[in-house]
């Protein structure tokens, strides 16, 4: 299952790179952020959360019920502008091509290292909860899908 989710993963990451030069685009009727800040914020996701998993200890993983998570995985939905980004994950006021390419090969590397990890492996969300290796890479699945939604909806 997580080969399958990281194929998914890798192809969108391709997506990201081919939206790469649109970058300064915007359409304040859709968002008040550019394609670049759209771009930069799904790769930061990406990276932040796969060198997390990498860090954890997959003993002290513990399922839990989630009822958001339990709505929206399904369905692969996220609502617009419901949740605040962390910080850590708010792109610069300037996003240079240069750092969305460095971030690209990143997030192709954070992605590949999941592999190898153990099921148990995890990552907290902060709306969504615990979730296990395999909830972890559909909830990156399910971000990035959302965010280039949006890119594709500024472009039209």
């Amino acid at each position: 299952m997580s080969k399958r989710r990281i194929d998914i993963l890798n192809r969108l990451i391709s997506k990201i790179e081919s939206h790469v030069p649109k970058k300064d685009i915007k359409n304040k009727a859709i968002s008040k952020a550019d394609i670049g800040w759209q771009l930069d914020h799904s790769l930061k996701v990406i990276n932040g959360v796969c060198n997390i998993m990498v860090k954890t200890k997959p003993e002290k993983y513990a399922r839990d019920f989630n009822v958001m998570r339990s709505v929206l995985f399904p369905l692969c939905y996220i609502p617009r502008g419901r949740a605040k980004a962390p910080k850590i994950v708010i792109p610069p006021d300037v996003i240079l091509e240069e750092e969305l390419t460095s971030q690209l090969q990143e997030a192709k590397i954070n992605v590949e290292k999941t592999k190898s990890l153990p099921e148990k492996s995890h990552f907290r969300h902060h709306v969504f909860g615990m979730l296990s290796k395999k909830q972890t890479l559909r909830f990156l699945e399910i971000h990035t899908k959302h965010h280039l939604k949006i890119v594709d909806d500024i472009l039209k």
